[in-house]
């Protein structure tokens, strides 16, 4: 994929220090398994049978988007101190805290749990690279529209910003630090050293940006299971500056936003439609905030459980899952009129390769002694597969992943369009 030279100026973004709270950790308790959806109160899903609430207060999200007096973003200084403040129409959920009084909430999350080393892979590989916050915010410019040379909402700042927001929402969960991934790099050099030879090139004289960045943020104190496999809530988000203008004049920018869950088992996203924020579209960091708290409160964590733990009620046989890889394989050359007619499939030849070799191989995924899979386990070999992804297609792969799952299972149940693919 090529890479894009845009303009840009050296502007460095600097974060001051915070003060840190003692987390409280909470443990969502799993839903049952029933097919139909039910209303719980906040008892049956936070709290076990001999808890009460004479110890806990609800922080509705009403309360919740009180951030006039609360919430300051440093590094923007146009942000208007009194922005009308972010409401949802929907029902939304509200969220457990301690019985205590309600803190001041500074930019960047107070509590910041430690990553563990062992980890079995990142949540997106590619062409990426880790990269740290202090390394985006010390070591690389910021790019800008070249044509009224305003800055562009930097990569750091769309992190410090929904670190805010998670903090706002969690104010009394741990909170990990930011997995960030990069890719792209786009390289320059300062005007002092623009007749020296690559070789000679100091630090100090090298400039770079990265042209796509990804991230996740995870509150490991908010857990479930699912077919045995340990999931914790995760928000992140996708910056792609490829789908900017640079060349023109400062216009609104695109963000990409999730909040959903991270299997701990292979590290793979589980995101669900009213989890995902496809084209968020902002001018200023106060506009990206309030988008990333009506999608974290809109969010329906326990639907979203309760789907994916629905997966492992059906399975494929070994003929059936045979058919699923070869029926998607056609489906990449079909006549732009037969594939009209059949729902998305948002992965290509190299993606179902790797399922076909995951089927046999992969330790936690694979077929059973009688070659059945169960759709939990398809779910997963997709975003298994999905790492492969480049950063700006990753989180649409992985939406259209669950949506596809379940499809089929709808199909298996004779309901769904989806039988194209196993008949």
């Amino acid at each position: 994929m090529d890479t894009q030279s845009f303009s840009k100026t050296p502007n460095i973004i600097e974060v001051s220090v915070r003060p840190q709270e003692a987390p409280v950790n909470l443990k969502l308790r799993s839903v049952s398994n029933q097919a139909s959806i039910e209303k719980k109160s906040i008892r049956d899903i936070f709290l076990d049978d001999s808890e009460s609430f004479e110890d806990a207060e609800i922080f509705y999200p009403s309360k919740m988007n009180d951030i006039e007096k609360e919430f300051d973003i440093p590094v923007q200084d146009d942000i208007p101190s009194k922005e009308p403040e972010p409401e949802t129409s929907n029902v939304v959920h509200a969220f457990l805290m301690p019985d205590s009084k309600v803190q001041n909430i500074s930019h960047t999350p107070a509590i910041l749990a430690e990553r563990g080393d062992n980890k079995p892979s990142s949540f997106i590989l590619a062409n990426t690279t880790e990269a740290t916050l202090h390394h985006l915010q010390n070591d690389c410019i910021i790019p800008v529209f070249s044509k009224d040379n305003e800055k562009t909402i930097a990569h750091q700042e769309f992190i410090e910003v929904v670190l805010s927001a998670v903090q706002k929402v969690f104010p009394h969960h741990s909170i990990s630090s930011p997995e960030i991934r990069v890719s792209h790099q786009i390289k320059g050099r300062t005007p002092s050293a623009i007749h020296k030879p690559v070789k000679e090139l100091l630090e100090y004289e090298k400039t770079i940006y990265y042209e796509r960045m990804a991230f996740i943020i995870k509150v490991p104190s908010i857990t479930d299971i699912v077919n045995g496999n340990k999931l914790s809530l995760s928000i992140g988000g996708i910056r792609s500056y490829n789908q900017e203008n640079l060349y023109s004049k400062k216009s609104l920018e695109r963000f990409k936003f999730f909040i959903g869950f991270q299997n701990q088992v292979c590290m793979n996203l589980c995101v669900s439609t009213d989890g995902f924020l496809e084209d968020m579209r902002v001018s200023n960091a106060y506009e990206l905030y309030t988008k990333a708290l009506e999608t974290m409160q809109s969010y329906n964590a326990e639907l979203h459980l309760m789907e994916m733990k629905e997966l492992t009620y059906d399975s494929l046989s070994e003929h059936q899952f045979a058919q699923l890889i070869g029926r998607s394989r056609l489906y990449q050359h079909l006549p732009k009129s037969e594939k009209q007619n059949i729902p998305l499939l948002n992965f290509n030849d190299s993606h179902i390769n790797t399922m076909a070799k995951d089927y046999y191989e992969d330790q936690s995924f694979c077929r059973d002694q009688g070659g059945n899979i169960n759709l939990w386990d398809v779910y997963n070999l997709f975003t298994q597969a999905n790492k492969s992804s480049y950063i700006d297609t990753f989180l649409d792969r992985n939406l259209n992943a669950f949506e596809f799952s379940k499809g089929i299972q709808k199909s298996l149940n004779g309901s769904s369009d989806y039988h194209w693919f196993l008949r």
